[in-house]
């Protein structure tokens, strides 16, 4: 054979970015149509919806009454919202924005039930649970009855810490690691069911946050089946789009298959430097693809954060947490505005 002729080798190669690119470009293409797709399909759901009834109303019927624990002008839930928090990506402050939503909810006043699905628990350290149950989630999972739910949910460490001193209930229906014997590849339906199940009995709640595995399993998949919602977390890094993109096609299958109340919320970029030209990138990225998914604001990464989960104090009752928490107000009143219905 003739030898190659020189830089014909090097100009092969050079070619290999371009294709990689081109196919990655239409492989984009087609994922924006689908979302488009998704996007319109969201539109017409959230108008029906909301033509139906308000969700989120200022001083309802409960106020009005004077319920315990409520703040004057609180906002209160016609319906209980279910939102799971998730990610298939570990690593990316899922738990943290778990905590700071719950941090927002219990500062206006909402009385709150957070369920860890995750075997770590981490929610349920955050919470600063202090008593041990005998009965926890996996128990619930197996026998989802009312009384079995009740002696589950345990009041959290942030209970009582109204700033008016009044009660605000924010409990708990904790996790562990008994929970990995439910994450079975073959799962049935009726056992990704049975959180649906239980928390249809979960009575006096107006929301109730789920804080998922990161990885789709049976406990994932049975969260997003008990939900409303689902809120994505994402960092601003190279595996970004691929993880939001994994995530969002879970809660699409999940909706066309166990759940069709099911909706995304969006995707929530945390721990967001604005300095590093990166993070600005990535989100820019995240922003191209998923246009009106991507939430705002993005969550700025704060050290006094882990300094709040490490006292487990709610972010909004932390010294320096003002930014944060506001942050967190942000996607919480996007998620309280969202309509729902069960």
């Amino acid at each position: 054979e003739a030898p190659l002729a020189p830089g014909v080798v090097g100009q092969t190669l050079d070619h290999q970015p371009l294709l990689r690119r081109t196919r990655r470009d239409h492989a984009l293409q087609a994922r924006r149509v689908e979302i488009g797709r998704l996007l319109a399909t969201l539109e017409a759901f959230s108008r029906a919806q909301g033509e139906a009834a308000p969700n989120l109303h200022p001083g309802g019927p409960a106020a009005a009454a004077g319920r315990p624990g409520r703040r004057s002008g609180a906002a209160t839930l016609s319906r209980m919202l279910v939102l799971a928090v998730c990610s298939l990506k570990g690593g990316v402050g899922k738990t943290s924005v778990t905590l700071g939503l719950a941090s927002g909810a219990h500062a206006r006043g909402l009385r709150t039930l957070v369920v860890d699905l995750d075997p770590q628990g981490d929610v349920t350290t955050g919470l600063a649970v202090a008593e041990e149950p005998s009965t926890t989630l996996a128990d619930v999972l197996e026998d989802p009855r009312a009384k079995v739910v009740r002696s589950a949910v345990v009041p959290s460490g942030w209970s009582w810490r109204g700033a008016d001193g009044a009660q605000v209930p924010l409990d708990v229906l904790t996790g562990g690691p008994a929970l990995a014997a439910r994450e079975r590849p073959d799962a049935s339906e009726k056992a990704l069911l049975a959180l649906s199940r239980a928390l249809a009995k979960a009575e006096g709640y107006e929301l109730v946050l789920l804080d998922c595995p990161p990885h789709l399993g049976a406990l994932t998949r049975s969260g997003l089946a008990a939900s409303d919602r689902a809120l994505v977390v994402a960092e601003p890094g190279l595996f970004a789009v691929n993880a939001a993109d994994r995530a969002l096609g879970a809660v699409h299958d999940v909706r066309g298959s166990l759940n069709p109340r099911l909706q995304p919320l969006g995707v929530v970029v945390n721990r967001f430097r604005s300095s590093l030209a990166e993070h600005r990138y990535r989100v820019e990225e995240l922003q191209s693809m998923f246009g009106p998914l991507v939430l705002s604001p993005v969550l700025p990464e704060r050290s006094v954060l882990q300094r709040a989960q490490g006292a487990t104090v709610p972010i909004h009752e932390y010294p320096g947490g003002r930014d944060l928490a506001r942050a967190f107000d942000a996607i919480l009143d996007r998620a309280l505005r969202a309509p729902h219905g069960r």
